[in-house]
């Protein structure tokens, strides 16, 4: 008996537009889905429980060999992400020694981080993790590292008088390297690769038209989240637009790429990790 292909779903607003036209375009029936956080949904598929879906970089890096990369599919951004940020009380070049709240589990977030402040700032600071309430991290740290939802609230918090500044870790990427910044990618397991090509080319055209039809339509998608999240309309009009790169084309393959050559030696991978992409399917 053929199944559903079990697909991972991001429950974060960063990826609303590559699952909001799932319903609209009649794909939504054909996948059994399963909603949880980045991490999670990494985990469950390098363990085999999900066959395709969305997988942090550091972890689709770890697991290469395991996995197929779905080509032009990805989230990202090539400058600016306003999701993703470093909020500090101090210039981030007196940050050595001092405290830096993590405010999230997302091991690529993290990772990127850490690399900026680390070999781009040259600072050493004190991490340790806590829940991403900013005003708490605050209280405790110099600085605090927050993604999603809260990352983007602190973005749009952000104001001469507040006593601190919010860095954005895509902007400081794209500053530093010239290159896009891939924060997950799509990928299906080597072997339903193997055992059933077809259901995954069907996959990947599902979140391909999704994608296309939910940028065509923002606007819409922008004002049916905006009833649900604490953000107006108009911002996430701009946070899907323009902010969000939901692509993978030769820049973005060179960012991990790059990304993988600087953090190799601490995250389990070899600084020459090769992204394998899905093949067309044939006949």
């Amino acid at each position: 008996m053929r199944t559903r292909p079990r697909v991972g779903h991001i429950q974060f607003l960063n990826c609303v537009p590559l699952y909001w036209g799932l319903g609209r375009t009649g794909s939504l029936l054909d996948l059994d889905l399963t909603k949880d956080t980045p991490e999670k949904l990494s985990d469950l598929l390098v363990s085999g429980a999900l066959d395709v879906g969305p997988i942090t970089c550091v972890e689709y890096l770890r697991h290469a060999d395991e996995l197929v990369v779905l080509p032009d599919i990805a989230v990202g951004s090539d400058g600016p992400v306003m999701s993703c940020v470093i909020v500090s009380k101090l210039p981030l070049g007196k940050l050595g020694g001092r405290k830096v709240a993590l405010g999230s589990t997302s091991r690529t977030s993290i990772r990127l981080a850490q690399l900026l402040l680390e070999e781009r700032e040259g600072v050493r600071p004190e991490y340790y993790s806590c829940p991403p309430d900013l005003d708490a991290m605050l209280a405790e740290a110099d600085a605090a590292v927050l993604i999603g939802d809260e990352g983007l609230a602190a973005t749009l918090a952000a104001r001469p008088d507040s006593g601190w500044q919010v860095h954005d870790l895509g902007q400081m990427w794209r500053d530093w390297t010239g290159l896009p910044f891939v924060f997950a990618v799509w990928a299906a397991r080597r072997d339903f690769v193997e055992q059933r090509p077809e259901a995954v080319a069907a996959v990947h055209r599902a979140f391909l038209e999704s994608r296309d039809l939910s940028l065509v339509e923002a606007d819409q998608v922008a004002a049916h989240s905006a009833r649900w999240e604490p953000f107006e309309a108009a911002v996430l009009e701009q946070y899907f637009r323009e902010a969000l790169d939901f692509s993978l084309g030769e820049r973005q393959l060179a960012g991990i790429a790059e990304f993988a050559r600087r953090v190799a030696h601490d995250s389990g991978f070899a600084p020459d990790v090769r992204v394998r992409l899905l093949a067309p399917v044939v006949g």
